[in-house]
């Protein structure tokens, strides 16, 4: 899957709609999703004035609002914030509205993965949604054929939905 190219998009969408202080809640910095999407983060951010504000979750829920609560202590303004999946999203949604902060009016969200409580969110979260049945597809005809080879890279689409809709 694109984790990079999906990250940057994500990103990029925020950067299209005015966002100038975007933070992102990376994943754990051990595991290829997470190294890929926090370098596609800082791929779009490199065309534009934009700085990094980094904090690190281990995709929880958990992780996501104590990643979030770090990311308003260090940049209080900020106004968008990409969060590498969407159950650190779901924390970081919690802690923002238990900060006061009102999404998208105030702070821009957006996840990764687009799992099914996503679309139920408060607000609905976009999110950068995985195909995760084509790569369930190509998985089981390797398996069935064992084939080797270079691998496929899937492409990912941006799902938007409220949590970054301007009002």
């Amino acid at each position: 899957m694109d984790n990079t190219g999906g990250a940057e998009r994500a990103v990029r969408h925020l950067v299209e709609q005015g966002r100038r202080r975007i933070a992102t809640i990376a994943g754990p910095q051990d595991m290829i999703a997470g190294i890929d999407r926090l370098t596609g983060y800082r791929d779009a951010l490199r065309d534009s004035d934009r700085r990094s504000i980094v904090a690190v979750g281990d995709f929880t829920r958990e992780s996501g609002a104590v990643a979030m609560r770090q990311l308003l202590a260090d940049d209080p303004e900020l106004d968008a914030v990409f969060v590498a999946n969407d159950l650190m999203a779901l924390g970081a949604l919690r802690t923002l509205r238990r900060a006061g902060r009102r999404i998208p009016g105030d702070v821009a969200v957006v996840g990764f993965d687009d799992i099914p409580a996503a679309a139920y969110a408060d607000p609905p979260l976009s999110t950068v949604r995985q195909p995760t049945v084509e790569m369930g597809r190509r998985l089981a005809r390797m398996v069935l054929k064992q084939e080797e080879g270079t691998p496929v890279v899937l492409p990912t689409e941006l799902v938007v939905r409220e949590s970054t809709r301007k009002s």
